[in-house]
């Protein structure tokens, strides 16, 4: 089915998976950074997921979710599982594409281009930390603005302030790091609401402020990096990849059987 976002791109201009009922980009780092340099205007107002087995498991079993992780531009294939069922299913140029790893080289190709870069998730002290450290980073990059928001509920009057925060902003991007699935819900909500395009990245923020380490390179080359997180996280993190790994194994066998 074609739909057209709020600025005019169509969907069917990207060559997508299904897997449990997500309609996952079956594309590279190159042609993602190939079709957002050429798209940055039209997507403005719109935004892009980044999908994991967690988030793949929760649209499964979430129909309202399923809708959001279908309902922007593209859901790209963060989790290591996703590319490879892609690439066995005939997408032979589907790889990977971390989250963190768009994050840097947007950042690094901000130097030049000029984008400006709004960030909206996380704590206070968080906040300070990534900017520092991308300025020390990326000299040049041009932050927008930072909000890191309430823990609990938003009220219209207040979610309307914070539109306005981000609008004046003139951002392109909009990092949105308050974690699955509140952030790919969050910008559902304010699709064609907010300028600029959104992107969820979960624990980006973190990483970039140095909270969390990366995996080791032959983790992230193995898609081992979600133990390396594990052994970070054992007590958030051990229930959620229990159930997921779970329901993602057997859902994809049956899916390979035809079941």
């Amino acid at each position: 089915m074609k739909r057209s976002d709020v600025r005019g791109i169509e969907k069917d201009q990207i060559p997508v998976c299904n897997i449990m009922g997500v309609e996952i980009a079956a594309i590279n780092m190159r042609w993602l950074l190939d079709f957002t340099r050429k798209n940055i205007r039209e997507m403005s107002g719109d935004y892009i997921c980044v999908a994991n087995v967690h988030t793949t498991v929760t649209a499964y079993e979430d129909e309202a979710y399923k809708a959001v992780q279908n309902g922007g531009i593209m859901a790209i294939p963060d989790g290591g599982p996703l590319s490879v069922i892609g690439r066995k299913r005939g997408h032979q140029e589907m790889q990977r594409i971390a989250g963190p790893d768009f994050m840097q080289e947007i950042f690094r190709i901000s130097v030049e281009t000029g984008y400006r870069h709004f960030f909206y998730g996380s704590t206070e002290e968080t906040l300070e930390k990534l900017a520092e450290r991308l300025e020390a980073e990326y000299g040049r990059i041009r932050i927008a603005g930072m909000y890191s928001p309430p823990f609990g509920p938003v009220s219209a009057a207040e979610d309307e302030k914070i539109i306005r925060l981000i609008n004046s902003a003139e951002a392109d991007f909009v990092w949105v790091g308050l974690g699955a699935p509140r952030q790919e819900r969050w910008m559902a909500e304010h699709r064609g609401k907010v300028k600029g395009l959104m992107v969820g990245v979960g624990a980006g923020f973190d990483y970039f402020a140095g909270n969390i380490k990366r995996a080791p390179e032959w983790m992230q080359r193995g898609n081992l990096e979600w133990v390396y997180r594990l052994m970070q996280e054992p007590g958030r993190l051990f229930g959620r990849y229990l159930h997921t790994n779970v329901v993602f194994i057997g859902q994809v066998i049956r899916e390979s059987i035809g079941g």
